[in-house]
């Protein structure tokens, strides 16, 4: 029974992963633009930036995914009737990148502001005194350093992210949770089914795991530690 379920399953994880990395580009750009808002001098503009964290890191995942999908369907069907136009329907794969993205987004935010907070102000306003516009500063000197100091909080806030992708299984799309849970109902056998889906999970983790130590690398090139 396996081997008849397993080719599915498999190709479950392809839309794990196009979820997760589209979610994680949109938390990664909300995340910048967040933490950018959150040391503004302006009230203002730290104000939304602050509502947006707070709220969004307030609800659960689950909740939050299932709000989205079906408030806005509720949205979209007002709209068509009061216009008498054909019902949209949201798709599960739209609506699950946007909630990820959106949650992840506030999480990011939190590590983007506490990594730009660590880069010794100094650096930046030498890069200026040198002539450097700034997106030279930001590129050239900034970012570099912000990214040493903000790996292992992004690392550890794109595995919770990766594993966010099973709650996808709710609202319909038919990921690789999903296709586990079908093949267990199926065959009667959802303990087989779910280790299957719990051992590709921990596969890719590991696989995400590598890959960010060898990023740490790379961002930490040239730094020297102190001896113990």
């Amino acid at each position: 029974m396996l081997t008849i379920y397993l080719p599915a399953i498999l190709a479950g994880v392809r839309t794990n992963l196009e979820v997760a990395l589209l979610a994680l580009l949109l938390a990664v750009t909300l995340g910048l633009i967040g933490a950018v808002l959150k040391l503004s001098a302006s009230a203002w503009v730290r104000w939304p930036a602050q509502l947006y964290t707070t709220l969004v890191r307030g609800v659960p995942d689950l909740v939050a995914m299932l709000l989205l999908f079906y408030g806005l369907q509720i949205i979209c069907n007002l709209f068509t009737e009061a216009y008498g136009l054909t019902q949209w329907d949201i798709n599960p794969f739209i609506a699950g990148v946007l909630t990820l993205g959106l949650i992840y987004g506030a999480y990011f935010s939190e590590t983007f502001r506490g990594a730009l907070l660590a880069v010794p102000s100094g650096q930046v306003e030498a890069g200026l005194a040198f002539g450097l516009s700034r997106f030279q500063v930001f590129s050239r000197i900034l970012f570099p350093q912000m990214m040493r100091f903000a790996l292992p909080g992004l690392g550890n806030n794109w595995l919770v992210l990766l594993k966010s992708t099973a709650i996808v299984t709710m609202i319909g799309l038919q990921d690789m949770t999903w296709l586990a849970d079908q093949a267990g109902r199926a065959t009667r056998q959802p303990f087989v089914f779910y280790m299957v889906a719990c051992l590709l999970y921990l596969v890719l983790t590991a696989c995400s795991q590598y890959a960010l130590s060898l990023l740490a690398k790379r961002f930490s090139a040239g730094v020297r530690y102190a001896e113990v």
